[in-house]
């Protein structure tokens, strides 16, 4: 029988049923073990792709948690979208770090990650924090776990705490038709053109931001998305859309158009009287000096309007609910919905469906008897 080259590998069942594979390379072996053939041999596979790349085979050795992950961070920043890798850096900083970051990656054990979970929640964490600290912890040792520094994946042995179910705060078609007549005729500063736009339009407030006045076809009446600005602590960054489906086309009602023909005269009466450093681009919502607006200053601006106005208090996104919740009203198709609100999958867009119709089972047989003509 012909003697393996090194970096070959082997595959072989154990006594108790369990399969293991082995690779040896530099005179180092390295031993995995899965409940299937299929499941070794495809972790062998990954293993012999990290010996190829890094010319030798991982070793967990004396490497903390903490360093893992900053290697983890340092390799994934060029794949990971900016805000997603400061919420990750900010986990490790403020969460991780200081609490396991010391124990040694070999050692680290599910006890241990659940630990960290319940105290984060008497520490006074929400559960929402604690679920993303669990989520990243998840995927950084997946890959621990796939380049063969860990014989297995911890965190997936450790169930995060629940979030208790909240019910959104929409208003009323009567209190939806009180902010836009405040919008419309100007009572609510700066941002009064962005935030009736938003509601217009369905769009996510990144990407009405990275909104350029050549993405209007004024005489189509539409508004192509194809960017978006985020933040990096309070710094604008403009990026491609959150997922393939965002790059859309949506037609505007009327009063949207209009709103955008107001928009369009006041920036470019900003644009004569600003002394700003800033330089004017074409972007439909700047601030009055020609700046990126800041989102924090934007949901501050709303929620002066609730008040003003004596409405309940929204988030920003929930202005993209609330169209969503007009469509739903006005029977307009899931999937229109969904194209319209660029979400990746009809999932989602059916959530906000299910709110705003309730009872869905009822209309539906009320809608049968309605098509026999005895209702």
């Amino acid at each position: 029988m012909p003697r393996r080259s090194p970096g070959e590998g082997s595959i072989s069942r154990r006594k108790d049923g369990l399969w293991q594979a082995s690779l040896q390379l530099d005179g180092k072996r390295k031993t995995i073990y899965g409940k299937t053939r299929q499941e070794v041999a495809e972790r062998l596979r990954q293993l012999q792709g990290v010996a190829r790349e890094n010319g030798h085979l991982p070793d967990a050795g004396r490497l903390t948690l903490e360093e893992y992950l900053r290697q983890w961070l340092e390799q994934a920043e060029c794949r990971l979208r900016p805000t997603t890798l400061d919420a990750y850096r900010v986990i490790v900083d403020c969460y991780l770090a200081p609490r396991i970051g010391g124990v040694r990656l070999s050692r680290l054990d599910s006890l241990r990650i659940a630990q960290l979970c319940s105290n984060l929640v008497r520490a006074g964490c929400s559960k929402r924090r604690v679920q993303s600290v669990h989520g990243f912890l998840h995927k950084a040792l997946a890959d621990a776990h796939r380049w063969g520094l860990l014989p297995n994946n911890p965190a997936a042995e450790v169930d995060p705490p629940k979030r208790g179910h909240r019910e959104k705060t929409l208003w009323t078609p009567e209190e939806i038709s009180c902010f836009l007549s405040s919008i419309q005729a100007g009572r609510q500063g700066q941002y009064a053109a962005l935030l009736g736009f938003l509601l217009a339009s369905g769009c996510r407030v990144g990407e009405a931001l990275g909104l350029r006045w050549s993405d209007i076809d004024w005489k189509a009446g539409t508004v192509h998305i194809e960017r978006q600005v985020t933040e990096v602590r309070c710094k604008p960054i403009e990026c491609e859309p959150k997922t393939r489906a965002a790059t859309r086309t949506i037609v505007l009602p009327g009063w949207g158009l209009e709103l955008l023909h107001k928009q369009k005269a006041m920036v470019a009466e900003w644009r004569l009287q600003s002394g700003s450093p800033f330089e004017w681009t074409d972007r439909v919502f700047p601030t009055n000096v020609g700046s990126v607006p800041l989102q924090g200053n934007v949901r501050r601006a709303l929620h002066e309007a609730c008040d003003r106005l004596g409405l309940p208090r929204i988030r920003v996104h929930d202005l993209r609910h609330l169209h969503l919740s007009m469509l739903a009203m006005a029977g307009v198709p899931v999937k229109v919905a969904q194209q319209r609100a660029g979400h990746a999958t009809a999932s989602v867009t059916a959530q906000v469906y299910q709110h705003v119709l309730g009872d869905a089972d009822r209309i539906a047989a009320e809608a049968l008897e309605r098509a026999i003509g005895r209702h």
